[in-house]
C-alpha cells in the first residue's frame, strides 16, 4: 500500500510539471538568493499531498513549501515537490519530484521522477533500488583520481576554509570531471545507476537527499556526512559512492590532497 501512494503522488506531482513546463506560470523568491519558488511547485506539492492524505491522513509530512505537518504517526512523508526548480524555471529537464517515506526516523521507502527523461527512480530499505524496474548497481570505479563526479554549489559560503569552491578548484586542477546538475536528488539516483562515481553537497535540506540517499545505499554504494559517519538527512552535508573512492573523497573534502590522476592510471 506505502508503494502504490508513493508512486501515484511522484506521478501526480510529475504530471504538474509537465503541465507547466515551458509555459507562463508566476515565480517568486524565497529567502537568500535564487531559492526560487514557481507556481508549479505550489500546484506539484498540493497534488501529491491530495495523494498521501486520501490514504494516511494521520501521517506526518515534511515538504520543501509548505514546510512540516506534524501529526502523532510513526511515518512521515518526506518531499520535494519539484528538486531542480531553477533548472525547471528557465525550461531545463533536468529535475524531479523526490518523495521518500520515513518510518520512526528511518527512511524506508523512496522514489524520484523525472518526467522528462521518463526515469523513476525506487528504492525500499532492504529490496534493492531500480531505475524504470531494472535494477541498480553502484560503478566499480576504484580511484578517485579517474572517477567522474557530480557536486552542487550552495549560494552562501563559498569561500569558507574546505568549501564548494576550494574542493572543486583542487578536482578539476587535477582534471577530475566534476559536474553540476542542480538537482541534488537526480545527482544520488545517477550515483545509484553508476553513472557518477560520486557525489558530495556542503548544504542540504532532507527533501532533497532522503529519497535519493537510499537509492544510492540498496544500489550497493555509501552515503555518510562529511566526517564519514553515518547520514542523516537532518544535517546538512553529504558525500554518497560507490563506496571504492569514498575514503579519498573524504579526505579531499577534508583538506587532503587529490592523488595525481597519471598515478592510478594502469
Amino acid at each position: 500500500m506505502f508503494k502504490e501512494t508513493l508512486l501515484r503522488a511522484a506521478n501526480e506531482g510529475a504530471k504538474e510539471m509537465v503541465r507547466y513546463f515551458n509555459g507562463q506560470f508566476s515565480i517568486s523568491n524565497k529567502e537568500g538568493i535564487n531559492n526560487l519558488v514557481t507556481e508549479a511547485d505550489h500546484a506539484a506539492e498540493k497534488a501529491i499531498f491530495n495523494v498521501i492524505q486520501s490514504d494516511f491522513p494521520q501521517h506526518a509530512l515534511l515538504s520543501e513549501e509548505a514546510g512540516e505537518i506534524i501529526q502523532d504517526a510513526s511515518y512521515k512523508w518526506i518531499i520535494d515537490p519539484i528538486d531542480g526548480t531553477v533548472n525547471f524555471a528557465h525550461g531545463i529537464p533536468l529535475c524531479c519530484v523526490s518523495i521518500a517515506l520515513e518510518q520512526e526516523g528511518k527512511v524506508i521507502m523512496g522514489a524520484v521522477l523525472n518526467p522528462f527523461l521518463q526515469e523513476l527512480f525506487f528504492a525500499q530499505k532492504g529490496w534493492g533500488a531500480t531505475l524504470n524496474d531494472k535494477k541498480l548497481q553502484v560503478s566499480s570505479q576504484q580511484n578517485v583520481g579517474a572517477s567522474c563526479l557530480v557536486t552542487g554549489f550552495p549560494y552562501t559560503y563559498l569561500d569558507a576554509p574546505n568549501g564548494p569552491l576550494t574542493v572543486f578548484e583542487k578536482l578539476i586542477r587535477k582534471g577530475i570531471p566534476v559536474r553540476r546538475l542542480g538537482s541534488a536528488a537526480i545527482d544520488l539516483c545517477w550515483v545509484a545507476a553508476g553513472r557518477f562515481d560520486g557525489f558530495y553537497e556542503h548544504k542540504l535540506q532532507a527533501w532533497d537527499s532522503a529519497a535519493g540517499w537510499l537509492m544510492v545505499e540498496e544500489a550497493g554504494g555509501r552515503v555518510t556526512d562529511f566526517q564519514g559517519n553515518a547520514y542523516s538527512p537532518y544535517q546538512p552535508h553529504l558525500v554518497a559512492t560507490n563506496g571504492h573512492i569514498h575514503h579519498d573523497l573524504l579526505n579531499i573534502i577534508n583538506g587532503g590532497e587529490v592523488y595525481n590522476l597519471q598515478s592510478h592510471q594502469q
